[in-house]
């Protein structure tokens, strides 16, 4: 009996005739291609864990942008210290909804864009937006913390509260009944 065929039979080995070392047109070896096949799977199934990583990494870029904006208003333009933050907050959720669209959350969106869409994302996003200022503002203005380690402070908190809203409200799975929403 042929074990390897056997075990193909099964979609648990290299089919008949395949190199028991590597398989597949691009010559990968069997266990990375195991492991990719798995990434891809979850990738594809969107687990939590897995948007939430999405969601930072898309967060880093925002933030870079979030406190450029931020820094270029407050320090160079001489913006007071909330203006200076909904000038940043206004490029930044910009920013964000366009990558989290058409990565984190892409799935669900189906990589479209749509201005509906955007205000709903922007909506959602004013309670962080929220939680940004009042920490950025508690932090200088109460504590005298300086403005760039304050800012750093708020996006940390803002990031909690946008990744909820984000994941659970805006970009939640919706059931076909709810696709017209």
């Amino acid at each position: 009996r042929n074990q390897v065929g056997s075990v193909a039979a099964l979609g648990k080995g290299p089919r008949r005739g395949a190199s028991k070392m590597l398989c597949g047109p691009a010559m990968i070896p069997a266990p990375l291609q195991t492991l990719l096949a798995r990434l891809n799977k979850a990738w594809q199934e969107r687990a939590v864990g897995l948007k939430a990583v999405s969601f930072a990494a898309v967060g880093v870029v925002n933030s870079v942008i979030d406190f450029g904006v931020f820094s270029f208003g407050y320090y160079y333009l001489g913006l007071p210290i909330v203006a200076a933050n909904t000038l940043a907050w206004l490029v930044a959720v910009t920013a964000s909804y366009v990558m989290n669209s058409t990565i984190t959350f892409a799935a669900e969106s189906g990589r479209r864009l749509a201005l509906k869409h955007y205000f709903g994302f922007a909506l959602s996003q004013a309670a962080g937006f929220f939680a940004n200022t009042g920490t950025v503002w508690c932090l200088v203005e109460l504590l005298h913390v300086p403005a760039w380690a304050a800012k750093v402070a708020a996006i940390a908190v803002s990031f909690a509260v946008n990744f909820s809203l984000s994941h659970f409200v805006v970009f939640r799975v919706r059931r076909p009944s709810d696709q017209s929403s």
